[in-house]
């Protein structure tokens, strides 16, 4: 029971996560281009991404927390199929780009917000975008090993 209870969790961290990054760079950033003179932009986009990012620590954590507690459910790490270790694998590549936006880029971005600079904001607001694109990329990849793996 406890390994569909960690399943359940994980799958709706992993899909929030990536839907999240998917919503965020194809619905939200475009409407914010859309409409919105790049000061309100800018603020509006800090924002948004401050409250993401804090549900996606609350996500990030959970996912290997249960993908630990799954693969120990199964047996423990010598024995994982090889889409359990491809799926590790591209979690801590995504964790590292996550960080490093978390800590890093959107830091700078608030910064440059809160002092107005408008231009420097938008510049780290593109890295942001960009290392989201990579990550949604990894994202998707991983429900691919996820899925197809269990059929191969």
């Amino acid at each position: 029971m406890s390994y569909v209870i960690a399943l359940f969790i994980h799958l709706l961290c992993a899909a929030f996560w990536v839907g999240g990054m998917a919503t965020l760079h194809f619905a939200v950033r475009p409407s914010a281009v859309a409409t919105l003179e790049p000061p309100l932009r800018l603020r509006m986009m800090a924002a948004t991404l401050r409250r993401f990012f804090m549900a996606v620590d609350a996500s990030v954590t959970l996912l290997f927390v249960t993908g630990v507690v799954m693969i120990l459910a199964t047996g423990g790490f010598r024995g994982v199929h090889w889409r359990v270790q491809a799926m590790m694998g591209i979690a801590i590549v995504m964790a590292a780009i996550y960080a490093y936006i978390r800590a890093s880029v959107f830091k700078a971005m608030r910064r440059a917000v809160e002092e107005s600079a408008w231009p420097k904001a938008a510049a780290l607001l593109n890295t942001v975008r960009q290392l989201v694109m990579v990550n949604l990329a990894l994202g998707v990849l991983v429900f691919g090993v996820a899925i197809i793996g269990r059929a191969g």
